[in-house]
């Protein structure tokens, strides 16, 4: 049995993304077993961003309108300039990824990627790293900003750029097991209850 057996994780992202920060992590996330899903307010395929030019396209597997944070254990938020952008401008992202915070479940964003939180209002009193360029932008949102390659506050785990990912990627993984065994022992517990 792998770590994240039995999870399913939704990873946010429309043109623009980063590459290595949407396929490195979901990688990582697929490895260790869990079920990763690219949610997207664009159906089909998005194109990432690589470098400085346009990289590789990756097909949609649900788009927002038909995604239901409810299905989903965990959210990642990749970077890049674009992304994230575009999505913090649209409502109907907003309100799925404000749902993760709202029910406790584990967000994981990098670079840029923290600036969707922002419009959630869900970084008011957590420790985050990011892209430097947005620092000031998380901390207007009520967020305390340190340079480190990932930090972890009560279910957040960010991380600066694509240099951080295997940090980032061994702790989603973690974070992400740890609410799969919180979910398991409550349902077994709820199990017990009803018997």
């Amino acid at each position: 049995m792998k770590r994240l057996d039995g999870v399913k994780v939704a990873i946010v992202a429309t043109d623009g993304f980063e590459q290595s920060e949407l396929v490195e992590p979901r990688k990582a996330l697929e490895a260790a077993g869990a079920q990763v899903e690219i949610v997207s307010p664009k159906a089909g395929k998005i194109r990432a961003w690589k470098g400085d030019d346009w990289g590789d396209e990756v097909e949609v597997d649900r788009p927002i309108e038909r995604a239901r944070p409810d299905d989903y254990d965990a959210l990642v938020l990749p970077g890049g300039v674009l992304s994230p952008d575009k999505l913090r401008a649209d409502a109907k992202v907003v309100a799925f990824v404000r749902a993760f915070s709202n029910a406790g479940k584990p967000v994981g964003a990098i670079c840029h990627g923290p600036v969707t939180l922002v419009e959630t209002g869900a970084l008011r009193g957590h420790l985050v790293t990011s892209y430097p360029s947005i620092k000031t932008d998380l901390i207007n949102a009520g967020a305390s900003w340190v340079d480190e390659e990932v930090v972890v506050d009560r279910g957040l785990i960010t991380s600066r750029r694509p240099d951080d990912l295997p940090a980032f990627n061994r702790k989603l993984v973690e974070q992400f097991s740890q609410r799969a065994r919180h979910r398991l022992r409550d349902g077994a517990s709820a199990r017990s209850d009803q018997a």
